[in-house]
């Protein structure tokens, strides 16, 4: 992609907006970025980064007439309705995604991980499987490094591993991966996407451009489209697949492969995460003797059914990036002794009372916090004790009177974070900081 002498506009600063203008701007463009937030403090310190960089960044105003740009490049945090894009789209301007407009400088093949679901620990077990075959191997995307900035090592790599979001895949254009892997879908986002089927479709683009020659790992429960790639398929539901969970058993065609207890992760939903890693080292030639070893090393990134501290006897998990319905079940089934639940969070227009029966088994109470907490009340409240909180300090300590000795505290909020909190991870860190500081006192 020549980009020498035009002139792009970046819509959104956010990590993946600023590594895209960065990266056009290397390459001869000359880029201006704008975004809304005009008093974040993260917003303007990356505004002043690529102000140093000879980028310019407009701030907080409504966007004018674009003619003078050549392209624009679209963060994945934006949606594309907001005025910030319909402005440009009414002036005919051509728009691409940043992960469509970085996939154009990358020079190695790519290894592209979706699903509601399982993304980013599914993308950096196959990174460290990979890394463990002697592949030249690198995590980017929606893990934490952006992939416009991966991209600047692409040429000395044997191949890129991403977590793309559905928000990232609508705008693809020639986006391409040698291999792409869908976890799983289930309800999230109906704050942007209108429908089911229409998150469903945002979620099929990465197969769109596939051929004959590439591959696609797929959950055996998935519907999906036509499909050019060589289908591959997963299940740790007791579905005829090609890579499966029995008997406790990672089995690979009929291959006995790893028992998961030996392994950190838990629960069926990890089962799938390292079924699909092990199709893609088997693909890429992987001793099993190198994959199981990197598999039984991995352990989990923080926020995901983390242990975070005890106290008397009451042992709290710090699952703050379950952010749907799915991933708060997932948590859910996982547990094996009594719970009391920490939920709650902004309302994203999805409908809990599907928890019920699972609630009625698993959970002794519930504790609510954030904007969701009279919607969860409604739909949980014949089926389990529920009881308000005003603040996650108020709540810990709550769902701690509660609790017995042996018996679980799970923060699994089931909602994004946005009401109270900067993100998941500032969510999960005020829950481990609160446990932690109850956990020191006498």
């Amino acid at each position: 992609m020549d980009v020498n002498g035009k002139r792009v506009v970046v819509l959104g600063l956010g990590v993946s907006g600023m590594e895209a203008a960065k990266l056009l701007r290397d390459k001869g463009a000359s880029v201006t970025v704008r975004d809304n937030a005009a008093d974040n403090a993260a917003v303007s310190r990356r505004a002043e980064e690529l102000r140093r960089h000879g980028i310019e960044v407009e701030l907080g105003r409504q966007v004018q007439p674009t003619a003078q740009f050549d392209f624009g490049v679209l963060s994945p945090g934006i949606n594309p309705q907001v005025p910030l894009v319909q402005t440009l789209r009414q002036a005919g301007l051509p728009l691409f995604g940043e992960l469509e407009m970085a996939y154009r400088f990358c020079e190695c093949p790519i290894v592209a991980i979706t699903g509601t679901n399982g993304k980013t620990t599914t993308t950096e077990l196959t990174d460290r499987v990979l890394a463990a075959g002697g592949k030249r191997t690198m995590a980017s995307g929606n893990i934490g490094t952006a992939f416009s900035a991966a991209v600047r090592e692409s040429q000395d790599l044997d191949v890129m591993v991403i977590e793309v979001s559905s928000f990232q895949l609508e705008h693809i254009v020639d986006f391409r991966p040698r291999i792409s892997v869908h976890l799983n879908l289930t309800p999230d986002h109906l704050d942007r996407y209108k429908t089911m089927e229409e998150y469903e479709l945002a979620k099929w683009q990465i197969f769109r451009n596939q051929t004959a020659d590439d591959y696609a790992i797929v959950n055996a429960n998935l519907r999906l489209p036509s499909m050019a790639a060589q289908k591959i398929t997963i299940s740790a539901a007791g579905l005829p697949a090609d890579y499966r969970l029995s008997d406790g058993w990672l089995v690979a065609r009929g291959e006995q492969v790893l028992e998961q207890k030996r392994t950190n992760l838990a629960g069926p939903h990890n089962a799938e995460n390292m079924l699909a890693a092990l199709a893609v080292a088997d693909l890429y030639n992987v001793s099993r003797e190198a994959a199981i070893e990197a598999m039984c090393a991995y352990r989990p990134l923080p926020h995901r059914c983390e242990k975070v501290g005890e106290i008397n006897g009451v042992t709290f998990i710090n699952d703050s990036k379950a952010t749907n319905i799915d991933a708060l079940e997932k948590a859910l089934l996982a547990m094996t002794k009594p719970v009391v639940l920490l939920a709650g969070g902004k309302d994203k227009g999805l409908d809990f009372t599907g928890l019920r029966p699972l609630l009625r088994e698993k959970a002794k109470a519930v504790v609510l916090i954030g904007q969701m907490t009279e919607k969860l009340s409604a739909a949980w409240g014949s089926a389990v004790p529920c009881y308000p909180a005003a603040t996650l300090a108020g709540a810990v300590s709550q769902a701690l009177a509660l609790a017995a000795s042996g018996d679980v505290v799970l923060f699994s909020p089931g909602c994004s974070s946005y009401d109270m909190f900067k993100d998941f991870e500032d969510r999960g860190d005020q829950f481990r900081a609160l446990v932690q500081a109850g956990a020191k006192q006498p």
